[in-house]
Order: structure tokens, then C-alpha cells, then sequence
């Protein structure tokens, strides 16, 4: 079997480090002299990636374009905004370049965030935590008033990948209605599929909002002040997509004129929002640092899906996550 070459721009240590290198033994690991940063920073050139033939991490577009012999790359994220271009999408295809994602990682975390968003959200806990208040004062009786109990609430998705397919599993026991926005309807989904002929109507309906767009030439700036005043009065405005699909000016005018009743974001434009922001003073406006996907072994859980993938692509067999 050929020796390949393996490029990863990942800050792996420890039992990451050691699981991603016992792994791909006995192929050879390239490693870049700078490994990348956020997800969201965009990484330098890297001539590293020249003579690869795998990929794994966040590398830059130019150097993914560069890099004549390379047949696989896997995004260590769930998104892959960088790459998801009319341009990039063709120079793939034009040069065999199979593309991955790490969604399967990020499924269940993100899917629990959304979950705990909605149960804090119906159990009014930002206000609890603030309160000291005692048994039976006013504030107590609206306090345990203003509760509410899940089922019943309806709930509509935007974007039905595997985020959502999580989502939906989670919110099965809660009895509540779902419904998903896509653009085409593919016919196996488990929930009802709106488009865009039926959007006006699904969004008037629905009193939880939850958006899990990614980034690309037709989501940006989506949540327009025309789509929130579609929005039934008092609903609930969910984001861990990304910031750049709301038009937060819109979000911040619906929230103060009580349209929607709260938002809860763990996603901005930019991250993190600047001081002053008009949605850090926002009512009810609730927001987490783009954490969403976060959990322990999260290194772990990446490299563990890389070589998954890396052992179905030595076989020559199907990819798991393939976006391209």
C-alpha cells in the first residue's frame, strides 16, 4: 500500500495528539509551522499541503487550490463557509477532490444548546437565577406564572442537516409540533417541510424560531426586518447558525418594539460583539459565546471522526459527512 502523506493544521495534544498519529500509522503526518486558530480565522498559505494527499483541519482555500495531488480534505468543523463558493465548489470537482465535514461531531452538542435555550426560555430562568425574591411575593407569583410547559409550543427549523436531525429527536418526547424551512424538499425528512412559497404563513404560525443556516452566498443576511415582522407576535428567536445570516439591526428593532418576546444567539456579527452593542442591552436578548458546539474531548471526538473517515477512504468505500 502507498505511503500517504497527511496534512493536519489542528493544535491536537495529549491523547488527541496520540490518538490522531497511532491512527494514521504507518502514513506520514505533515504538520504546518503555524496550526490554524479559530474556525472563523482564516488560516495563512502553507506549502506543506503541496505534496499531501489528505487534509485535516482548517487549511487555506489557496492552499487547498494549490495542492495538485490532494484527493481528500476533511473540515474540522461544521461549517466550511471558506470553501463553499461556485468557484471552489467547481475546482473540486474538476480535480477529484472529495470534501468533508465534521458535523457528525458537532450534532448532539449543538442540538443540546438549542434544547437548553428552549427550556430556559419556558422556565424563565434568566429571570429566576436573578431573583431572591421570597414565596409569595408578587415577583414569586409572576415568576412561577410566567413558566410554561413545552408541549404544544410549535417550533420551525431553518436548515435540516444534522444538527436539526438531532434537534428533532430531542424534542420528540416534548410532543411538540416541528416543522423545517428548505429550499427543496428531498421527501425523506421526518418532519413537515416548508419552502419558500409557504414561509410567510409557517413563520406567522410558529412560536419558536430556531436558525441553524450556515454561512453562503444565499443565507447571508436571510432574517431580514421583513421575515421578523412575519413572525407570530411573541415568538422566540433562536441562532447558533451564524451571525452573518441575521440582520441583527432588524433583530434588535423587533425586540424592542416586543415583536418577539426573546432572542437567544450564540453566534454574532462580529464575535464577540463590541461593547455597546445594541443587542448586549437588548430586551430579553440572551447570548453564549459561540460555544455551542463545545464539549469535553472535543479534540478527541474530531480526530475519532477523521479516522473513521480515513479508514473508509483507504478502503475506497463512501464518506461519511461528504459536502462535496
Amino acid at each position: 500500500m502507498k505511503t500517504l502523506k497527511i496534512f493536519c493544521d489542528l493544535r491536537l495534544t495529549g491523547r488527541a495528539l496520540s490518538l490522531f498519529e497511532q491512527g494514521v500509522a504507518p502514513h506520514q503526518v505533515v504538520y504546518p509551522a503555524t496550526p490554524a486558530g479559530s474556525v472563523l480565522a482564516q488560516a495563512a498559505f502553507d506549502p506543506g499541503l503541496a505534496e499531501a494527499d489528505v487534509a485535516f483541519g482548517q487549511p487555506a482555500v489557496a492552499s487547498v487550490l494549490a495542492a495538485r495531488q490532494l484527493r481528500w480534505l476533511q473540515v474540522a468543523s461544521a461549517g466550511y463557509t471558506r470553501f463553499d463558493t461556485p468557484e471552489f465548489r467547481a475546482a473540486a470537482a474538476a480535480a477529484g477532490l472529495a470534501v468533508t465535514n465534521s458535523s457528525s461531531v458537532y450534532a448532539g452538542p449543538c442540538a443540546e444548546h438549542v434544547l437548553a435555550f428552549l427550556l430556559a426560555q419556558a422556565r424563565v430562568l434568566p429571570a429566576a437565577l436573578r431573583s431572591q425574591c421570597a414565596n409569595g411575593t408578587a415577583e414569586w407569583d409572576a415568576l412561577r406564572h410566567g413558566c410554561t410547559l413545552m408541549g404544544g409550543q410549535s417550533v420551525l427549523l431553518f436548515g435540516y442537516g444534522a444538527i436539526a436531525l438531532r434537534l428533532v429527536a430531542l424534542l420528540q418526547p416534548f410532543g411538540l409540533p416541528v416543522r423545517a424551512y428548505r429550499r427543496r424538499a428531498r421527501g425523506d425528512e421526518a418532519v413537515p417541510i416548508v419552502t419558500a412559497e409557504g414561509l410567510p404563513a409557517a413563520l406567522g404560525a410558529a412560536d419558536t424560531v430556531v436558525n441553524l443556516l450556515p454561512d453562503n452566498a444565499e443565507s447571508r443576511n436571510f432574517f431580514t426586518a421583513e421575515r421578523f415582522s412575519q413572525m407570530k407576535p411573541g415568538a422566540v428567536f433562536h441562532n447558533i447558525g451564524r451571525g452573518t445570516t441575521v440582520d441583527q439591526t432588524a433583530l434588535v428593532a423587533a425586540l424592542q418594539s416586543g415583536h418577539l418576546a426573546a432572542a437567544w444567539l450564540d453566534v454574532t456579527d462580529p464575535e464577540p460583539l463590541p461593547p455597546g452593542h445594541p443587542l448586549l442591552s437588548a430586551p430579553n436578548c440572551h447570548l453564549t459565546p459561540h460555544i455551542a458546539g463545545g464539549h469535553r474531548h472535543e479534540a478527541e471526538s474530531l480526530v475519532r471522526h477523521f479516522l473513521e473517515n480515513f479508514q473508509r477512504f483507504v478502503a475506497g468505500q463512501s464518506l461519511s459527512d461528504r459536502v462535496m
